[in-house]
């Protein structure tokens, strides 16, 4: 047995990056047999798709705690801390288990390696954790995130589940996902089972071609959430309400019209799960929506100054991002604190932003994958005249918050791997 404390357990999984990322079901099905198949014993909501990811899990996860539900919550990547990505009614894994279990994870690995087998790569080994850690926890239901794709990601080694959730699809890790929307969607159709429920955010065509198909192949029922039935009485940066169908007065905190599409399609999900017998009510699906929080998407972390954070990393999310700039602070200027990664298209981002930007501030996000805040900067000059570089993030905040005026709104976007840092920043300033 491998005892390891909460920083050996992180060092140990970080350390697996150089390993990659290795699409197929072969090395975790190896990993979880020799775990015994925890994940066997469980009952999923699988969700997929580009954006908006997340939040449908937080939405739907929060209706089953509400609902008097154990809920594993499976998500990636974290904005703070590594367990946030692994967590039961809300409770993040505690250090103490994630570091035993990871301990026993890397005695199966070793077994592995031991017999010649490729080695697992780190999320590989991140989901055989999280499976382990739920089994032990006896959850009624786990609502699992895939982490890239759907076809051949690590997730997708799960049986036929209560539902499997598709949320809107764009372009994204082309260089592993195919260079059209159809192919794209092609790899995330890859969680839909035979003779299961889908949900389905309504969206491009080609899209929508693509999952109708699978469905029709594995003989599965396609659920789409109506998005005209949406009704926006009120709302503000405090949240949301709005009708939907026989539903009125709805509630939710997540700002942005993008969100009330997700809590669409986190209702219509439900609804399934409530024909399948679960104890859904209105009553909780009201409490559940209202009380769903998922940081770092449009979410306002302080208010003087007025700053907003959000991870939008790819051109759908810019656009989102931009649209519900417009809505909610139109008679705002706007300061943007930018990051990004080197394998994202931030040109195109930046073609979306640079319209509406008085100020673009550049940082470098902490990934070995980031592009530096000078390259950043340079790409950004032709489309904004009012950009400057900035050596930690930091000190990105402090000018943004310099600068800041009653008559600004600094979003700091770009990449969830540094607006974590952002929300720390305004969780405990520096004098």
């Amino acid at each position: 047995m491998n005892f390891m404390n909460y920083t050996e357990a992180l060092e140990y999984i970080h350390g697996t990056r150089k390993f990659g990322c290795k699409l197929g079901l072969e090395n975790i099905k190896t990993l979880l047999g020799m775990l015994e198949n925890p994940h066997e014993k469980l009952r999923y909501v699988h969700v997929a798709g580009t954006n908006g990811k997340g939040s449908t899990v937080a939405f739907i996860s929060s209706i089953l705690i509400e609902s008097g539900y154990k809920t594993g919550i499976f998500i990636s990547p974290y904005i703070e801390r590594f367990t946030e990505r692994i967590r039961v009614n809300s409770e993040e894994i505690p250090q103490e288990d994630l570091a035993r279990i990871t301990g026993v994870v890397k005695e199966k690995v070793d077994e592995m390696l031991n017999k010649g087998l490729p080695h697992p790569t780190e999320f590989e080994i991140v989901t055989a954790i999280a499976f382990q850690y739920y089994y032990e926890m006896k959850c009624d239901v786990v609502v699992l995130e895939v982490g890239l794709g759907g076809r051949f990601d690590s997730t997708n080694v799960i049986g036929a589940p209560l539902a499997s959730v598709i949320t809107s699809i764009s372009y994204d890790h082309m260089d592993i996902l195919g260079n059209t929307l159809s192919q794209i969607a092609f790899e995330k159709a890859g969680i839909i089972k035979n003779n299961s429920d889908v949900v389905l955010y309504p969206q491009e065509k080609e899209v929508e071609k693509v999952i109708e198909n699978a469905c029709y192949e594995r003989n599965s029922n396609l659920h789409k959430a109506r998005f005209e039935d949406i009704r926006v009485i009120d709302y503000n940066i405090e949240g949301q309400m709005f009708n939907f169908g026989l539903y009125e007065n709805l509630k939710i905190r997540l700002l942005g019209d993008h969100q009330l599409k997700n809590a669409a399609v986190a209702l219509e999900t439900c609804k399934i799960l409530a024909y399948k017998g679960y104890r859904i009510t209105e009553k909780t699906i009201r409490k559940g929506l209202e009380e769903t929080s998922w940081p770092g998407r449009m979410e306002v972390v302080c208010k003087n100054p007025l700053v907003l954070i959000d991870g939008a990393h790819n051109i759908d999310g810019v656009r989102v991002l931009a649209k519900n700039l417009d809505k909610y602070f139109s008679n705002k200027k706007k300061i943007f604190i930018m990051g990004v990664l080197k394998d994202k298209e931030y040109k195109a981002m930046i073609e979306v932003i640079a319209p509406i930007a008085d100020r673009i501030i550049t940082v470098t996000p902490l990934s070995e994958r980031a592009l530096s805040a000078v390259e950043l900067a340079e790409i950004i000059k032709p489309y904004c005249k009012n950009v400057s570089i900035s050596g930690t993030i930091e000190s990105g905040i402090i000018t943004a918050v310099q600068i800041y005026t009653n008559y600004d709104i600094i979003c700091a976007f770009g990449s969830l791997h540094y607006i974590g840092e952002v929300r720390r920043y305004f969780e405990n300033p520096v004098a």
